[in-house]
């Protein structure tokens, strides 16, 4: 059994580790440190990554890791960045969240917290709803337990939340609802 992880930056090398052995490349990390000097959290600090993978033929798709460090510990969560089929051919934004959530339930493991999150875009004020750019996060949150079993554990992980997100976007019934997808 490995050592737990303790700090941001073995994290970083266990998620790293995990997404390149399913097949993903880095393509950006960017770190940042913040201390709250007035309200609730004066004179604390967090640490955090943030981590951009790509793949190819998964060109329309993206891997983010958002991994934090702060008094409270190491929290951190993958995720399967796509686009949205334009928004005027779902029967509503409520449909293509229902739509992602399932394909994510069909494919993301069980016991994991799993949020979805679409992000809608207009380009200017003056465009019509119909034209905004959807976006979709498909989101695998490390839990608590992963990171105190040590850098394998967590390595393992990311290299199977990889491999489910790559299992969702080869559904079928992705390339109804995912953009460039099917």
């Amino acid at each position: 059994m490995s050592d737990p992880i303790l700090t941001l930056e073995p994290l970083i090398d266990a998620v790293v580790d995990g997404v390149r052995a399913a097949g993903w490349d880095l393509s950006g990390l960017q770190k940042t440190s913040s201390t709250e000097f007035e309200g609730q959290w004066a004179g604390h600090t967090t640490r955090s990554a943030y981590l951009f993978f790509h793949a190819a033929g998964h060109e329309s798709a993206s891997i983010e890791g958002y991994l934090d460090e702060t008094d409270r510990g190491l929290r951190g969560t993958l995720s399967l960045v796509v686009d949205l089929r334009p928004v005027w051919e779902h029967a509503s934004v409520t449909d293509a969240l229902d739509r992602v959530a399932e394909l994510s339930a069909r494919h993301l493991p069980v016991g994991y917290r799993t949020p979805v999150v679409l992000r809608l875009t207009l380009a200017d004020t003056d465009e019509p709803a119909t034209e905004s750019e959807v976006e979709s996060r498909v989101k695998l949150r490390i839990p608590r337990r992963a990171i105190e079993a040590g850098a394998d554990p967590v390595a393992a992980l990311a290299a199977s939340t990889v491999r489910s997100f790559e299992a969702l976007l080869g559904d079928p019934a992705a390339g109804e609802v995912l953009d460039g997808v099917g």
